[in-house]
């Protein structure tokens, strides 16, 4: 498995329920003999198909960064296949992302898996069912974060690819509220009130107000609530995390306020 061994090692959950299925599909085309990989590296047993509660603490143990991103992977698919065709220039177009992402070695493997699994076809519903009984709410912010990135990668939201992405958000039980929080910061020469949507409160919000949502916000995307979910993570609870603040400062730009 030397071709895919970064990519995938330390695998969990992913080897199981519909995730599994595109995996063993990918890895049939890649390799000779896609069983022989499994078996290196552990078939999972009916336990890794169960839902989990929702809880941080629950959820969080289920998931290894090597399950994060071959599901984050497929659904990286899903996105770019959102129009009903994938040209040679979108796959080409997405290097810099998964370089930005995953580094040289690990785009490199990402490429090689993605274009197999662009031409799958994916349940995007169900692959994000499975996404949310493992994985826990921060880091499926985060991988919202992630694919609002990409989709805003050439400067405007295609509207396919936002249909998708709501659909993925849905699935992963992701709160209307939250969502609009991370799309925000990709609309702010389109809509003034930005700040105020990225800190989940309204223009009539009271000064006072404005402190207490920055202050809950600032918690909610804390790098440090994904500690576990692998370093590509992080960094974009990192970059969400600076979102805030310069929400923040907008409005009290705008208010006077100290």
């Amino acid at each position: 498995m030397g071709k895919a061994k970064w990519i995938l090692g330390g695998l969990g959950f992913v080897l199981g329920g519909p995730i599994g299925a595109i995996i063993g599909v990918v890895l049939g085309s890649l390799f000779e003999g896609s069983g022989t990989i499994f078996g290196r590296l552990g078939a999972p047993d009916d336990a890794d198909t169960e839902s989990s509660t929702d809880s941080d603490s629950d959820s969080s143990k289920r998931a290894t960064p090597g399950d994060i991103r071959i599901s984050l992977l497929i659904l990286i698919a899903c996105v770019m296949k959102a129009d009903g065709r994938v040209l040679k220039s979108e796959v080409n177009y997405i290097k810099p992302f998964l370089l930005k992402t995953y580094g040289e070695e690990g785009a490199k493997e990402c490429l090689q898996l993605l274009k197999k699994m662009l031409q799958q076809d994916i349940d995007v519903v169900a692959v994000s069912r499975q996404i949310a009984q493992h994985v826990n709410y921060s880091t499926r912010l985060e991988i919202i974060h992630m694919l609002l990135d990409l989709a805003n990668s050439d400067g405007e939201f295609a509207s396919e690819e936002e249909k998708v992405i709501d659909q993925i958000a849905a699935a992963m039980s992701i709160k209307p509220a939250d969502f609009n929080s991370l799309a925000a910061m990709y609309r702010k020469t389109k809509d003034p009130n930005w700040a105020y949507t990225a800190l989940e409160i309204t223009p009539s919000a009271s000064d006072e107000e404005v402190k207490k949502a920055y202050r809950r916000m600032a918690m909610k995307y804390h790098p440090d609530k994904v500690a576990n979910a692998g370093e590509e993570i992080k960094q974009q609870a990192t970059e969400k995390f600076r979102t805030i603040n310069e929400a923040y400062e907008h409005i009290k730009l705008l208010r006077g306020m100290n």
